[in-house]
Parts: C-alpha cells; structure tokens; sequence
C-alpha cells in the first residue's frame, strides 16, 4: 500500500514514525511511504530523504496523479484539510486527515457525502480515543462500572507566539476552537456516548498577536441530560489538559496520560503513549482501507463535535462580527 504525506511539520514526522513500526509487522509489512507534497521545497525535499520517499513535490496535483499512490494523509495546515481532502478523494485516494476535517460542518457534510459516492475511507485523526488511559474510561462505560452525568475538561496553554507544541515556528495561525476544541468536544461526547448535544458558549474577543479570539467556554447538554464543560485558552502561562468523567459509580481524571480514580491509578500507560496512539490508529486506518469497511473513528463518527463546533462558531462570528475564529 502505498502512502503519500500532505505536509512535513512535525505531526507528518508523527505518522512517517508510526508508518515505519507498523512496516515491522505482520500487518504492516505492505506501507511504503512513496512521497510528500509540501508548501517549500527544500523543507519537503529533506522530509522525503529523512524518510526515504522517492517524491517531493510542492503540486498536490503531481502528489495525487501517482496511480500507485493509494492513500494519503492529511497534515497540512488547518484551514487546507478540507479543500485537500476533496482533491485527494476525487483524484480516487483514501484519506486520514488530521484534525479538524473541516472549519465547518457543511463542509464536513460535502467531504461525507463526497467519501460516499467516490467509495473512499475518510477517516480523522481524532487520536485521542486511541490514549489507553480514555480508552479503559470508555471501556468503563460501555460496561456499566461508570454511568456518566457530566464531563469537565481543560484545554489550557501558551499559545501567545506563533510556535507549536514542539518549539517549532509555524506559518500559519492555529485555531482555538476547531482544531484544540474538536480534540476536546469530541472527546466529551465520546466518552459520553452521545451523538449529538445542545450547545452553549462564550468566547473573548479577538486579540494578541495571533489575532484571533483566545479563551473560549463551551457547555454541551445530551439528550440524556448529561452535561459537558469545556474550558479553553492559549493564554495560560501554567498550562493544563485533563478531563474529569463524573459518573453514578465512579468518577475519573484523565490528567499527564494517566486515568485516576477515587483509589490511586487506574491505567497508567508504558511505552511511547502519544507514538502509540498514532500508531494504533493508523493501523486502523489502513486496515480499513485494505478490508473495504468504514474506519472506527470515519468522518460519519466525527460529525457530532463539527456540529457542536458550529454552533460555537455561530457564536463566534457573533461576538466577532463576522471575523471568524
């Protein structure tokens, strides 16, 4: 199976790393990295050496005519994933895209509709429901030990300059709600079990040097009456990610990759735990592809957080008037 790589920045390294462990088993044995596309060409040619791809291309177009090339995944900017996913599907390839599939749901609603009629597996990277630690809190769920009745999660770091989770200087501006809050939104409604929510949101007014707005508040109600608080900022100079599952049982704390209960640990992963996602969820992917069947995180399963999204971004554009996120 051959892959291509939409982008070289870091989280393209994170899947060209996870490509090459899955390449050492059984299962894997078939991936060959075969090129990259990128928006410079010296960077993308030194991303194709390091990996040992033999195209590097700035023309997503000269990606996609490969006939060889059967899948691709998405790392590009955020405001490029829908717009390349369209072309990579129509151009008759499978796609893993990052997250957010889109900046808003009717486009998410064309690429679903899209992935259908072209009969492509379209998947997101919603990598979260691969850490072990959420998923034994999932597992917790689905077998009764914890009945959750409501979820607070914290989204909180420094995001004043434009740098990455890496050190690394980006080009362009990440987004508060749609990528770091589509982490979020959908990890609450998947540990929930909900497929949809009434939604509620305040959000700061646009600001620093990155131009956008910077703290964000979302409150999400199921049919069920469960509640979900996400709290969010790129302000924070004391950052902090954690989600807090409230439950009749039981309740846990998801916090530095370790579950937590009322006891002491509950899981406490081995090993390279963000890597091990990554690879997890990408051998879900390309067995997917390889069986012809929906991915378990497909864009179908993802729809839920981009309509709570955009009932956040409604408000934004409100409160914005009309600037955007």
């Amino acid at each position: 199976m051959n892959v291509g790589l939409i982008g070289y920045g870091s989280i393209a390294g994170e899947h060209a790393q996870a490509i090459a462990v899955l390449r050492e088993t059984p299962a894997g044995a078939d991936l060959r990295l075969s090129g990259v596309m990128g928006r410079l060409a010296e960077p993308t040619a030194a991303f194709a050496r390091a990996w040992g791809m033999a195209r590097a291309t700035t023309d997503l177009d000269e990606l996609l005519a490969d006939p060889a090339l059967d899948a691709v995944v998405v790392c590009s900017p955020t405001e490029r994933h829908a717009e390349q996913t369209e072309r990579a599907l129509r151009a008759g390839k499978h796609v893993l895209c990052e997250i957010p599939l889109a900046t808003s749901l009717a486009e998410t609603d064309h690429l679903l509709a899209l992935a259908a009629e072209v009969d492509r597996r379209l998947m997101v990277c919603h990598t979260q429901r691969y850490h072990p630690a959420l998923v034994e809190a999932r597992r917790m769920v689905d077998a009764g030990e914890l009945r959750p009745y409501s979820f607070i999660g914290r989204y909180l770091f420094d995001r004043r300059e434009n740098v990455n989770w890496k050190g690394r200087r980006r080009s362009w501006t990440d987004d508060l709600l749609w990528h770091h809050g589509c982490h979020a939104v959908d990890a609450a409604l998947w540990l929930l079990r909900a497929t949809e929510a009434t939604v509620a949101a305040q959000v700061a007014p646009a600001g620093g040097p990155l131009a956008i707005p910077m703290d964000l508040g979302i409150v999400l109600r199921t049919p069920a009456g469960q509640i979900a608080t996400v709290a969010m900022s790129y302000n924070t100079r004391l950052p902090a990610h954690d989600y807090l599952l409230i439950g009749e049982e039981t309740s846990v704390l998801f916090a530095d990759d370790l579950l937590r209960g009322p006891g002491g640990i509950v899981l406490e992963p081995t090993g390279d735990h963000a890597l091990g996602s990554i690879v997890h969820q990408d051998a879900e992917f390309f067995a997917a592809v390889r069986e012809g069947r929906e991915p378990a995180v497909s864009a179908a399963s993802a729809r839920p957080a981009m309509a709570a999204l955009q009932a956040v971004a409604d408000v934004v554009l409100s409160e914005t008037g009309g600037s955007g996120s």
